[in-house]
């Protein structure tokens, strides 16, 4: 028969294998990291506000705590959701007498697909008609149902000042395909999609946006 022997080590020896045992891989993959602390610390924290900790009284807390999501909620609307609403409400604003609500990008592809399909006089009137949504987008003009397309030209020299001219033969060129029934042409088309390509990518004039921002 094995007898075992007894084991009884002193204290130095007891607390190096101690140290040993919890050096092993299973109980240091048990110890928090440093991102569990936090959290621990930081609801500690808030536990403590609401408990009403250190004197300060708990509606006060709340106070404070609703105060600063009322904020963030603010700060969220004005700089994500503000804009968009704006563009929203600009996208809907009716261009010329036939009350044309659709997007800028929607405008761009059906001008690109007609002029694809080699019909100038409708490419030149949607390429138009996208300029002219780009200007109310941006709230360079301000529109209404019966504004002329050399109205929203001359509104748009104001901020773009150098633009002028090229404006003006847009407007031309957008009433004599769509009024006067000229066939047009892809040099004509060419030349507006690089007006409207220039107006979307140029910052406007800042001493005079302001006045152009006005009904037309």
């Amino acid at each position: 028969m094995r007898i075992e022997i007894p084991v009884d080590p002193d204290a130095e020896e007891a607390r190096r294998w101690l140290i040993d045992e919890l050096a092993k891989p299973e109980y240091r993959a048990a110890e928090p990291s440093w991102f569990d602390r936090l959290m621990q610390a930081i609801g500690e924290w808030l536990g403590e506000l609401f408990s009403g900790a250190g004197g300060v009284p708990q509606p006060f807390v709340i106070g404070i705590v609703v105060l600063i999501v009322i904020a963030l909620v603010v700060i969220g609307l004005l700089v994500f959701g503000a804009p968009r609403l704006r563009r929203r409400r600009a996208a809907q604003v009716p261009l010329f007498e036939d009350g044309d609500v659709r997007g800028l990008d929607e405008l761009r592809r059906a001008a690109a697909l007609a002029a694809q399909r080699g019909d100038w006089p409708l490419a030149i009137e949607e390429r138009f008609r996208a300029l002219a949504r780009g200007l109310v987008e941006r709230e360079l003009v301000r529109i209404h149902p019966g504004t002329t397309a050399h109205a929203i030209a001359a509104a748009a020299t104001i901020p773009f000042p150098a633009h002028g001219a090229a404006l003006q033969q847009a407007a031309r060129a957008f009433d004599e395909v769509r009024y006067l029934g000229r066939s047009g042409g892809a040099a004509e088309y060419e030349q507006l999609t690089e007006l409207e390509t220039a107006l979307a990518t140029t910052m406007p004039d800042d001493a005079s946006a302001r006045r152009s921002a006005v009904p037309v």
